[in-house]
């Protein structure tokens, strides 16, 4: 059976695991971030992030057992990147070849309705990605554009498309339609989708081996909070309502992105400002959020503000929490029963006054805090007391260890 981090085993109702290492690509316009992982285990042999693709000053950080190796030069491409990338893993070790690689995994952000699942990538699937970019321009692009790479960097491996969008097609029609005309939902699938999905999946797996109790029997509530941030029902292993909407700007307030909105917004903007839909866009893809309400995009900046007294992360911080609790509870109704909360990504495992905030807030919801537990959690952490109706916890993401257990289970099944 898997073991977590942490030695535990974990709880999983979808099927064997092959073994061996898949590099997990996780390819943006501008950026490349890949990971070699054991599918069964989750031991990260090495890890590595390339930046600033197509600008002069790129650089790659390269790490292996703790050693990083850092490359500054100019990365026109991302066919130059996998160049990095294969000149590390060759200087660096471990080999792709040697390590047994299985197959390489990427990250897609949006599959749309067509996908539901895992997939190998063909000719078609590629098809499919590319008339998809619609639904998310900013991710979509850069995904694809690492997938025709590594398909050509290798060609003898297995290459597997793994959806942020995949975990939440199991959501119930209720729940994913839109009340929009019949013919935009038919004609260009406007409908609820989701993201986060592999982070969502972990996360809920692990909080039931940390309750050692069957997937099945567990219903939790994910807060994913990044830099992109979103929440979402599980019930019995199975996402059924989730707050990202059919892009990633919908429900909880982000770094640059505001999350829910009046729909007539733009509208109105076009009528009393004379904006156009790509300002529009733009304003509120770049321009909302964290940044707009506080002038900076990163929570731990806004944070210092906030204590230095700073009103305008303050009132940051108030609207952030008010949407978190707000979604929290329309989501734990939606279930009808709920029995734990998990914080997870880089705020939600590294926040304590927003998880406090939060959870104190949550109180009807039969929610207690251990606020010593909450100061200094270390790893996976239960953070609410042992009388606690609701169990709460930190649970470290893993999104790379998940893609590669969806990767060689895909292989195994076939």
């Amino acid at each position: 059976m898997p073991t977590a981090p942490g030695g535990e085993s974990v709880t999983d109702i979808r099927g064997p695991v092959a073994d061996g290492p898949v590099l997990v690509i996780n390819a943006g316009s501008s950026s490349l971030k890949y990971q070699l992982v054991v599918a069964e285990s989750g031991q990260s042999l090495a890890t590595g992030l390339i930046e600033r693709i197509g600008l002069a000053d790129g650089s790659a950080r390269h790490t292996v057992g703790g050693q990083d190796h850092v490359v500054e030069q100019e990365i026109p491409d991302h066919a130059a990147a996998f160049e990095v990338l294969n000149e590390q893993f060759a200087e660096h070790g471990p080999d792709l070849q040697s390590a047994g690689t299985v197959a390489v995994g990427h990250r897609v952000v949006h599959g749309g309705a067509q996908f539901a699942s895992t997939v190998l990538i063909d000719d078609d699937v590629l098809a499919t990605l590319r008339r998809l970019v619609p639904l998310a321009p900013l991710h979509n692009p850069g995904n694809i554009a690492g997938i025709e790479t590594a398909l050509q960097t290798f060609p003898d491996l297995p290459q597997v498309a793994v959806f942020d969008t995949a975990f939440h097609q199991s959501m119930p029609p209720a729940a994913y339609t839109y009340a929009v005309p019949l013919a935009w939902r038919q004609t260009f699938n406007i409908r609820h989708y989701g993201f986060h999905g592999t982070s969502h999946a972990y996360v809920s797996r692990r909080v039931a081996d940390l309750l050692d109790r069957p997937l099945q029997d567990v219903n939790t509530v994910v807060l994913h909070l990044g830099n992109g941030a979103s929440a979402c029902a599980v019930e019995g292993g199975r996402s059924v309502d989730t707050s990202m909407g059919l892009s990633p700007l919908g429900g909880l307030v982000m770094g640059t992105r505001p999350g829910d909105l009046d729909p007539g917004l733009p509208a109105h903007l076009a009528r009393v400002a004379g904006m156009t839909l790509p300002e529009f866009d733009h304003a509120l893809n770049k321009e909302s959020g964290l940044k707009a309400l506080a002038g900076d995009s990163d929570f731990r900046q806004v944070m210092k503000r906030r204590h230095a007294g700073d009103d305008a992360a303050a009132l940051a911080f108030d609207v952030v929490v008010h949407r978190l609790v707000r979604h929290l509870g329309a989501l734990a109704l939606v279930l009808g029963r709920l029995d734990a909360i998990a914080f997870t990504a880089g705020i939600g495992e590294n926040s304590p006054e927003l998880r406090a905030a939060v959870l104190e807030r949550a109180g009807l919801l039969g929610v207690a805090l251990d606020p010593a537990a909450n100061e200094s959690p270390d790893g996976e952490t239960r953070i609410s007391t042992p009388e606690s109706v609701v169990a709460a916890f930190v649970v470290p993401t893993n999104e790379e260890w998940e893609i590669a257990r969806e990767a060689t289970r895909l292989l195994a099944n076939h």
